[in-house]
């Protein structure tokens, strides 16, 4: 029988449909204002593309920030265990994990048997997230996607003193009125990013191999920094959006 985990976040949807420890389809779609409707339509989406229908379903684990509307899921779980069940199917030599997600962020140890040890997590506040790149994107005036490519035409980086959203965006538009180059503004934002989950970490402990997971791992430039900021190299998996959903369907394996 094929099983199913959900994980409902702020900003995207994700389904992972999973048969004898095999993923076979998984979806990521927006959340939008309906975190339940999200759900119907992802699991929907993906059991289409398995060639599944709910009946094929022994089990469905739902997590993340919308876990509790899923009234259709078997059990919910914390996004705390599900991200750190997904990396550590990726790969069984991971020892931290750092999320960083629409609009939180975390950190996450493991044990050498893939259990959580401690956490760190960043929930009050939308700074050093997806949400924080989509609004600086917006005062550099390019597209979200470009913000890595912008950066990595950096001559310099410009340091960005706030780390509140609100503020560090009235900090770009003075920095572009002053006439300083928007590759080294973003830069300066890729590298704030990497200041604030530095302060995660340090929260945890680091401990090799590190993957990262979430929407920003898409993206080079805040990688890099990762990088730089901790001297290592960071595993980014195929998709690092659907850990979460992963680690739920291979929960829902075990149940």
């Amino acid at each position: 029988m094929a099983v199913a985990g959900i994980d409902i976040g702020s900003l995207t949807a994700e389904v992972v449909i999973m048969e004898q420890d095999k993923m076979i389809s998984y979806v990521i779609r927006p959340t939008g204002f309906n975190s339940k409707q999200a759900a119907e339509k992802a699991i929907k989406e993906a059991l289409m593309k398995a060639g599944l229908n709910m009946a094929d379903l022994s089990s469905i684990v739902a997590t993340g920030y919308g876990r509790i509307s899923i009234d259709f899921a078997d059990k919910i779980v914390t996004e705390i265990t599900c991200h750190g069940r997904g990396a550590f199917f990726w790969d069984p030599t991971i020892r931290t994990v750092i999320d960083i997600g629409g609009q939180d962020s975390k950190v996450i140890r493991l044990s050498k048997e893939g259990r959580v040890t401690d956490f760190a997590m960043n929930d009050k506040c939308s700074a050093g997230t997806g949400r924080f790149l989509e609004v600086m994107a917006h005062a550099l005036e390019v597209d979200i996607d470009q913000l890595s490519s912008l950066s990595d035409r950096a001559k310099k980086t410009v340091s960005i003193s706030s780390m509140c959203t609100v503020f560090a965006e009235s900090e770009v538009v003075s920095l572009i009125a002053q006439g300083l180059p928007r590759e080294d503004i973003a830069c300066g934002l890729h590298q704030s990013i990497a200041d604030r989950t530095a302060g995660l970490v340090h929260r945890v402990g680091l401990e090799e191999r590190v993957m990262m997971t979430g929407g920003v791992a898409r993206n080079k430039a805040v990688v890099k920094a990762l990088n730089q900021k901790f001297n290592t190299q960071i595993v980014v998996p195929p998709e690092p959006q659907i850990a979460g959903a992963l680690g739920a369907a291979l929960l829902a394996a075990e149940a």
